[in-house]
């Protein structure tokens, strides 16, 4: 039996949650659009009047997950209690966990080639939202004299382009110990971008 009307922001997340939850229990693929209406109790209607697919449905994880991921890059980028090398590791680990980590947008289903479009989408969101943030710390620091920069925009986008070289290692699927020298490797290179000491930084993925 379908459950009564509900506040549509409200019956959104409700289908958001349980889609989410049953994507990591079961896979994308399995997971039906009549198995997640069950779960949540409503008509299979009531899903298509608030998605056109499964694939917008994904579409709508990954926009949700992106603003959580903003709202964390912002409160690091503008906290006035937080040392400037400490936010380039947070706001490099926020990014990471955002893409990959345990509840990060890249589900096991973005792991199909079926998928690369939803995955580069992801990437290219969060880089787009981090990339202001991330020069603005930057600049602040070559200002102080914490960073030795002397082009702070170029020395953002090489992060960057750090950033996704090592994201690109996770989502290949490399070796355990492989992907621990990428890590490392690319921590080193971060590091030498900002003109720190090497160890100052730590990446945790």
């Amino acid at each position: 039996m379908s459950r009564p009307p509900q506040d549509p922001q409200i019956r959104t997340n409700e289908i958001l949650d349980v889609a989410e939850t049953m994507f990591y229990e079961r896979g994308y693929q399995p997971t039906m659009i009549s198995d997640i209406v069950k779960k949540v109790g409503v008509a299979q209607g009531t899903f298509y009047y608030y998605f056109s697919s499964k694939e917008e449905l994904v579409e709508a994880l990954i926009n949700r997950h992106l603003s959580k991921f903003l709202t964390a890059i912002d409160a690091v980028a503008n906290s006035t209690e937080i040392s400037l090398p400490r936010k380039i590791e947070l706001m490099a680990n926020i990014m990471l966990a955002t893409i990959h980590g345990k509840q990060g947008l890249l589900l096991e289903f973005l792991y199909n080639d079926q998928y690369l479009h939803l995955m580069d989408k992801v990437f290219r969101q969060a880089k787009k939202l981090l990339a202001p943030y991330l020069l603005l710390v930057i600049n602040e620091g070559a200002s102080k004299h914490v960073f030795s920069v002397s082009y702070p925009r170029a020395v953002s986008n090489s992060i960057m382009s750090i950033i996704q070289c090592y994201v690109e290692a996770i989502y290949e699927k490399e070796e355990p110990d492989i992907l621990e020298y990428q890590k490392m490797f690319a921590k080193r290179l971060i590091e030498n971008a900002l003109g720190l000491p090497e160890g100052e930084l730590h990446i945790l993925i």
